[in-house]
This record gives structure tokens, sequence and C-alpha cells, in this order.
């Protein structure tokens, strides 16, 4: 049985094969041409393959096999560069792994804005990544389930949690164009509001067990995810609200009404960071927090102009 290549050997491949020629590829590497030559010989004894055309050109043609040995050596070193980097950061004491968890409520368009932008400058920090609603998110950090957590204003919150306002959004009563509370004439009074189904968004944690944010009607369908209760609006089945950032095409389209409700104006809240009191951010969970307090604001200053003539206060 032959002994597997190693990584040097893949390296000085990559290097002839980027450089052109067993010379420049000595140069690069500050070695001399024999040493690179023998390399490779004992690269292609070692794996029965001839990886280069020798005869008849100065250049290090790559063979077919070659070529194909080549995007594998490749692949070897980017995993050996992420190995290097993963053990520098360390060593500086960035987090191997990050867990956050990200209230149902945050904007879309931010979070995958600042997820982009984290892989690019962490690649070595694996991420985990836990959407919920409400207490969810506090209640998560408290049970050292996640590192940290990104949501709406604190209630209660504990003294083990850390909070840090990061930025602000607005929440809007819709319903759709035909809806009784859309067709209405004037602003409607809580009196109306209460005779139709409202959609809520529930927590399933204890953070919040027996308090209600935002809820004025009689009867309620209540679900934690905020796609379905966007979707339920968008095909009648009942009011509530829902984020600016997820109902603007909506709104200007016509597929969905901004409400005039008397005990439901239009809501902006605020959006906090969390973490634990005894568990500072690590630079990449700082760097986190960081990127959200820049992206959010662009949410806001975005907002078209059509779409907020829309809003009751508009």
């Amino acid at each position: 049985m032959q002994p597997n290549p190693t990584l040097d050997q893949l390296q000085v491949l990559v290097a002839v094969a980027d450089a052109g020629s067993f010379s420049a590829a000595g140069r690069k590497l500050n070695r001399a041409q024999s040493v690179v030559s023998y390399a490779i010989g004992n690269l292609e004894t070692q794996l029965g393959l001839k990886l280069f055309e020798r005869e008849g050109t100065r250049e290090a043609a790559l063979t077919a096999e070659g070529k194909a040995m080549v995007a594998d050596a490749r692949r070897m070193m980017n995993v050996l560069s992420d190995i290097r980097s993963r053990a520098e950061g360390l060593k500086q004491g960035l987090e191997a792994e990050l867990s956050i968890a990200v209230d149902v409520a945050t904007p879309s368009p931010v979070l995958t804005a600042v997820l982009a932008a984290f892989e690019a400058e962490f690649p070595s920090v694996a991420l985990r990544l836990n959407v919920g609603a409400l207490g969810a998110v506090w209640e998560q950090l408290l049970t050292r389930g996640v590192d940290l957590s990104i949501g709406g204003q604190p209630v209660a919150i504990s003294d083990d949690l850390v909070a840090e306002r990061i930025g602000d959004a607005s929440m809007i009563p819709m319903a759709a164009p035909d809806h009784p509370l859309a067709t209405y004439k004037g602003r409607v009074p809580l009196s109306v509001v209460r005779e139709h189904f409202q959609l809520v968004i529930s927590d399933v944690s204890q953070m919040t067990k027996g308090k209600d944010f935002g809820v004025f009607a009689y009867r309620t369908w209540r679900m934690t995810d905020m796609s379905t209760k966007y979707n339920l609006i968008l095909s009648g089945l009942g009011w509530g609200g829902l984020p600016a950032w997820m109902i603007i095409d909506d709104v200007l389209a016509g597929r969905l009404a901004v409400l005039d409700l008397e005990p439901y104006p239009v809501r902006p809240y605020e959006i906090y960071a969390f973490h634990r009191a005894d568990a500072l951010p690590g630079p990449a969970g700082r760097w986190l927090l960081e990127r959200f307090k820049l992206e959010l604001p662009r949410v806001r200053a975005t907002l078209p102009d059509a779409f907020l003539r829309t809003l009751p206060d508009g």
C-alpha cells in the first residue's frame, strides 16, 4: 500500500500548476528546481498517475489526470488555510462557535445582511441560529442554550441578563383590502376592533406567561411564526400587526391595507441585544452586535415615500 500524499507535495503540485514551470514554482517556494521535480516525481509514483507532460515542452503542462488532482489539492489547501485561521482565532480568544436566538419580528433583510457580512469576516466561526418569539429568546439565554439573543423590549427581564439597545423597527396593523376593518370609514374604535379575529404571535416560553401585548379582540388565533401570521392576514382570515419591512410591497400593490385603529396605532418598537451577565460576548459576538447597529437604521431609512403616505400618521 502506497503512502498517502503529504500536504507539502500537494502544495508543490499547486505551485507548479499556478507558476507554469518547475523552475518558477521553485522560485515561488524558495526551493531548488530539483527539489520541486523530486516532490512531483514522488507524488506521481504514490498516486500511480502522470501529472505533467515533460516531453517536447519547456512548460509544465498538466495532464488530464493532473488537472483533476490539482482541483483536489486546492480543496485540501483551502481546508488547511481554514484550520490555520481557526487556530489563530482561538489563540486570540475568537469563538469557535457562536449561537444566537433571534425574535421573529427582527427585520429579515437586516438579519440576512448581518449574517452575510459575518460569514465574510469570520469564516472559521461556526454559527447556530434559533428563531423564536418574545420571551423564547431570553429563555434560551438564561438556560445557556445560546450565547446572544436579538429581540424586543425586555419585560421584567432577569438580572442575569444584560440588554443593549441596537435599533428600532415598526409594527403596523394590517388586513386584507376587503376586510371589514379595512373598509371601515374613518378611524376604527375599540368597540369595533374587538369584534374581529386578531392574529397574534404567541410566546411558548414561561417568560411572559399571562401577559398579552397589543391584543384587543375578544377572539384570537395564536401562532409562533411570523410568516404564518402574514399569510393568514394576506388571505383575509383576520387582522394583526406586521413588521413594516415585511409588507411594503403588498401595501403598494394593494394586496394588504394599513388599518387606522383607535387602540392600535402604528407602533415603533425597540430592538435589543441580550447576553448573560456572566458571559461577555467574544470578538465575533461583539462584532455581530455592532453590525446589527449599523444595518438596522438602513431599513427605516429606505422605506418608500409611497408606503409612508399609507400610514395613518404619515
